[in-house]
C-alpha cells in the first residue's frame, strides 16, 4: 500500500486544536505529558510540557512526533517490529527513528500535514494522548476513555 502524500504543514489553528484535545486526554488522567506536534516538514510548531512532566520527555515527545511524520506511519508500527526480534532489531541501528509507541501522523484531506508525540507515561498512555489529538485534527470524537485516574495495569510513575 502507497503511503499517503506530504501536504502542506499544519496551521497553528489546526495545532492548537490538537494540542487541546491532547491536553484535556492527559487532564482527564492527571498524567504529567509532554506533546509535539511537528509540520509536514517535520520541524516544531507547537511544544507543551504539563505540569510535573519528566524534562526527559521533551525530546522523546519530539523525536515520536518526527518519525511519525518522517515515515508516515504511527510509532508502534516500529516499537512492534523492535518488539519481534530477529529483522525488527536493525531499526535499532537508525538515528533518525525512534521505535516507540505515542507518535501519529496527523491527516488531512488525505495528506500527511504533520505529526503529533507524546511522552510522560507508559507508550500505551501515550498513544491514547496522542489518539485523541489526532481524532480532533479529523473532527472525530476523541476514543474512549477510562475514568479519571485510573492507569492501564502495571502503569506507574
Amino acid at each position: 500500500m502507497k503511503p499517503l502524500p506530504y501536504g502542506a504543514p499544519i496551521t497553528l489553528d489546526q495545532a492548537r486544536a490538537v494540542m487541546a484535545a491532547a491536553e484535556a486526554e492527559a487532564a482527564a488522567h492527571d498524567w504529567p505529558m509532554v506533546i509535539a506536534i511537528v509540520g509536514s516538514g517535520g520541524q516544531l510548531v507547537m511544544l507543551h510540557a504539563l505540569d510535573q512532566a519528566q524534562h526527559g520527555s521533551v525530546p522523546v515527545a519530539q523525536g515520536k512526533a518526527e518519525t511519525a511524520v518522517n515515515f508516515r506511519r504511527p510509532g508502534k508500527v516500529f516499537e512492534d517490529a523492535v518488539a519481534s526480534g530477529s529483522l525488527g532489531l536493525r531499526l535499532l541501528g537508525m538515528h533518525n527513528l525512534l521505535p516507540l509507541d505515542g507518535g501519529l501522523p496527523l491527516i488531512a484531506d488525505g495528506c500527511v500535514i504533520g505529526a503529533i508525540g507524546v511522552s510522560g507515561m507508559q507508550s500505551t498512555q501515550d498513544a491514547q494522548v496522542a489518539a485523541a489529538g489526532a481524532a480532533a485534527l479529523a473532527g472525530e470524537p476523541a476514543p474512549a476513555t477510562t475514568r479519571r485516574g485510573s492507569r492501564a495495569p502495571g502503569a506507574g510513575r
